[in-house]
């Protein structure tokens, strides 16, 4: 290189030097704007309580599975309201059936902020909870069937299920008027439920033409009804009906059989469920019972709810989970044509709302909060199996 050339070249570098860059650099392109974030989902808090312990558990834990799946299904559906992505939060309580923890479990929920309650399971429960959601305004489906309940009037309380005047009835007819039934000796346990159950029961069947040869009673925590069912022998009944629990009725099924009682054991809903059915063993045969709804395999969507049940938790439906995921569901459904999880929003979408489900094609309330139509499937324990016997109308 020639000394001008040199010179020439030591120059332009002094000069971009001085300028503050190399002779070689390249341009920066300027940085690409950073993505909006996503907002993030407004969770909406809908609250629940039931018997999670003690002997009744095991309807809490089907009850809370059926809202579960209704919960993870609606997330997994991006619902928006409002212009607002939201998602879901069950808040879960035990109650223990315990009324006065009923109460106390209310306020918990109602102070944490739920938007919609979902229970009581008990009616016992859900019938002086009904007035902490009422005077909060907040929404309530339960699993409740006395009719108290929604005999309130508060503009707050709607159901899962048909109610005990619909059940026992439908039940008192039939075992009169089907199964040739005429001596009937009638036991609650004093529940909310198993009372009022049993006293429907009696004015349907004595309606009939069946004769209550004996009205007694016990309470929700007895075992041994040997008293009792001694007593029944001299009236020689031919059914005996019981308002209350499976784990009561169970060694009741038992002690008939020891006892040489013949009569037939009757109850509702309560009974119907495989827990009968493995407490009781062989003392189960014959056992009728009955429950709201049409049998599973017949319901709108009972099959494939069975499966998802069965693939989610690996175990078979007891019998609350299909009514707790309607509710659930159509609880969601009223929020949605609310556009709105306001409660004072939510609560007139609620009372008119007509939706297929799971249990029904037609889940419609009347303005009392009772579900418009109520089918009710009388059952019988037949080797060891629940077996249909018919689906009764109103």
């Amino acid at each position: 290189m020639s000394a001008l050339a040199r010179l020439l070249c030591a120059t332009a570098a002094s000069l971009a030097l001085l300028a503050g860059c190399s002779p070689r650099e390249e341009p920066v392109p300027a940085p690409a704007p950073a993505a909006p974030a996503e907002t993030p989902a407004e969770t909406i808090r809908l609250g629940f309580a039931a018997p999670l312990t003690g002997p009744q558990a095991h309807y809490g834990a089907d009850m809370r599975n059926g809202l579960t799946l209704a919960v993870e299904e609606a997330n997994a559906a991006a619902i928006t309201l409002g212009g607002r992505r939201v998602q879901f939060e069950l808040l879960a309580e035990d109650d223990q059936a315990d009324p006065a923890k009923g109460t106390v479990v209310a306020q918990k929920l109602v102070d944490a902020g739920i938007r919609g309650m979902l229970g009581h399971f008990n009616s016992g429960t859900s019938i002086p909870a009904s007035r902490v959601y009422a005077e909060a305004g907040i929404p309530q489906i339960a699993m409740a069937t006395a009719p108290a309940y929604t005999a309130s009037g508060f503009p707050t309380t709607f159901r899962m299920m048909t109610n005990d005047v619909q059940q026992g009835s439908v039940l008192g007819r039939y075992v009169v008027e089907k199964l040739g039934t005429k001596r009937i000796a009638v036991i609650d346990d004093r529940t909310a439920y198993g009372q009022g159950l049993a006293d429907q029961f009696e004015a349907a069947a004595k309606a009939a033409g069946a004769e209550i040869v004996k009205r007694d009673y016990t309470d929700d925590k007895a075992k041994d009804f040997n008293a009792i069912l001694t007593g029944l022998r001299k009236a020689a009944p031919d059914a005996v009906f019981f308002g209350g629990a499976d784990t009561q009725a169970a060694p009741m099924a038992k002690q008939m059989r020891q006892l040489g009682l013949k009569a037939r054991l009757f109850g509702g809903e309560m009974l119907k469920t495989p827990n009968f059915l493995s407490l009781a063993g062989p003392a189960a045969e014959g056992t009728v019972a009955s429950l709201a709804g049409l049998p599973a395999d017949r319901m709108p969507g009972g099959t494939a709810f069975a499966e998802k049940y069965r693939a989610r938790f690996s175990e078979d439906v007891q019998v609350y989970a299909p009514f707790a995921y309607d509710g659930a569901m159509t609880l969601i459904e009223a929020m949605k044509r609310a556009n709105s999880d306001e409660p004072a929003k939510v609560l007139p979408e609620l009372a008119k709302i007509e939706r297929a489900g799971v249990t029904s094609a037609r889940i419609a309330y009347d303005d009392k909060g009772d579900l418009r139509e109520g089918t009710i499937t009388v059952y019988e324990v037949k080797d060891g199996a629940w077996q249909v016997l018919e689906a009764v109308g109103q």
